[in-house]
């Protein structure tokens, strides 16, 4: 099984959006309700994560999903 930060899938779900964080061979990368992809670090992904995981943020919702191997010979 594997635990890396790039085998799983951040998703954040607002009121009426959501959003999508996950890690690829050069960093993170958001993917925003309509599809756009944008470059993050890793300080910007915690910023988005943490008031969601405390509670801070109303009718927020945060769930973490792995990805299925991608990888041949696992």
């Amino acid at each position: 099984m594997d635990l890396t930060n790039d085998s799983y899938v951040i998703v954040i779900s607002f009121k009426s959006s959501t959003e999508r964080y996950y890690r690829d061979k050069t960093g993170w990368l958001k993917v925003s309700t309509r599809g756009r992809k944008f470059r993050a670090t890793a300080e910007q992904v915690l910023n988005h994560v943490l008031p969601a995981l405390a509670g801070v943020k109303p009718n927020v919702t945060i769930r973490v999903e792995q990805k299925k191997a991608t990888r041949v010979g696992r």
